[in-house]
């Protein structure tokens, strides 16, 4: 089901995604490293940091357009060149990713939730810069948009344009800091717990059986791969940001008997829950989605600040988490020089069907809301919602 999706999504999992994940309970374990980190900065990390932004800001930086390049100021450097989290994560952990990633769009990542604290300065500018999101500004209460899927029936009911439509969003388990902080333990303690949380799904629609990636057998790793849930290639962008550590220890895939329902363990986030089906049904897709991370949340409470909502590893992802997205074909629409313009106008993401940072194939592309932070749940879907709906009103009017 929803094979391109699944292609799209899974690119990125096998061999290059994770990082060290957490500390016990509220309790953090940290590493010897981490122990000797005091507040000062060594100063071969501050010559990385001086050097890496003097690459950003030298010829080979000069094509790069990231959110990193944009705000990482000298003056921003100076400040935050010192400061190190309590456990351990500097400045360039930060922005690391971005630096060797000279195409990537945002190219920062926080190693820990106090990143976004101490790291303000650049994180509330990549922020603000990315969501309309000010400093000053809250995210609004959980509405995962219980009651209201009505509210999204089939965006294309002759299945003339979408092909399939998928909605996800993640979560970090409370207690526990992100990807570079964490150790081998953590990576198996939390997975024991989502297992365990896995097998309380009650909902028909919802069992099925979880598949480590540690030890998993060629006959498994086949069908997963034929299913698209499992891919071989890494991420680049995750790799430079020291998030592929202790592979493939406490990673894994849960995926539902319709395979329309699926869970990475430990990916870019500890979590990434994600409904998809064929077709354009968003209300189908969101309801399941509830339902699923209702049931995880009864028994692992999740990890969300006041302001920021859900936390998770990249910044492009707070708030609600949630992306929904449609892969879809507008063949005249496309063809117009503006038509990037006109999906950002709607407050609307293209990708390409494998995924960020690829192209469109055989003129279907990957389109979801761009916000995540700023906007409840249910928003971010009506986002996606209302603009795709309007793409289909235009590429039916093009001549």
């Amino acid at each position: 089901m929803a094979s391109q999706f699944l292609r799209s999504t899974n690119s990125r999992y096998v061999a290059g995604v994770l990082a060290a994940l957490g500390a016990g309970s509220a309790v953090y374990t940290l590493t010897p490293q981490q122990l000797q980190a005091k507040s000062e900065v060594d100063a071969a990390t501050i010559k990385k940091i001086e050097e890496a932004y003097a690459k950003l800001n030298g010829p080979e930086g000069a094509k790069c357009k990231s959110l990193l390049k944009k705000h990482l100021t000298k003056d921003v450097v100076e400040k935050l060149k010192t400061k190190r989290t309590k456990l351990g994560a500097t400045l360039y952990d930060c922005i690391r990713s971005g630096v060797y990633n000279l195409d990537a769009g945002v190219g920062v990542y926080a190693p820990d939730a106090e990143a976004y604290t101490l790291f303000a300065p650049l994180f509330d500018k990549i922020i603000e810069d990315y969501h309309g999101f000010s400093p000053k500004q809250k995210q609004p209460p959980v509405d995962l948009g219980e009651g209201k899927t009505k509210e999204f029936p089939p965006l294309d009911p002759k299945g003339k344009y979408i092909k399939s439509t998928r909605i996800r969003c993640g979560r970090s388990l409370k207690g526990y800091p992100f990807n570079p902080c964490l150790t081998q333990d953590n990576y198996l303690e939390m997975e024991g717990k989502v297992k365990k949380a896995f097998s309380e799904y009650s909902d028909k629609e919802l069992k099925g059986k979880y598949y480590p990636l540690d030890g998993m057998g060629k006959d498994t790793q086949k069908q997963l791969i034929a299913d698209h849930f499992l891919f071989k290639e890494g991420d680049r962008h995750l790799q430079y940001a020291n998030a592929c550590n202790f592979w493939p220890k406490g990673r894994g895939i849960f995926h539902n008997n319709d395979k329309t329902f699926l869970i990475w363990v430990n990916e870019e986030d500890h979590m990434r829950i994600i409904s998809m089906q064929e077709g354009s049904d968003v209300g189908a897709v969101l309801d399941r989605l509830i339902k699923g991370v209702r049931g995880i949340e009864k028994q692992v409470p999740f990890s969300r600040d006041d302001r920021l909502g859900w936390l998770t590893f990249c910044p492009t992802n707070l708030g609600s988490t949630v992306r929904a997205s449609v892969h879809i074909a507008l063949p005249k629409l496309a063809a117009r020089k503006d038509f990037i313009e006109i999906c950002e106008k709607l407050n609307l993401q293209v990708r390409g069907i494998h995924g960020e940072h690829s192209e469109s194939v055989g003129g279907v592309y990957d389109i979801s809301n761009k916000a995540r932070l700023g906007l409840s749940e249910y928003q971010a879907v009506k986002q996606m919602y209302d603009g795709v709906k309007k793409l289909i009103e235009m590429e039916e009017k093009q001549k």
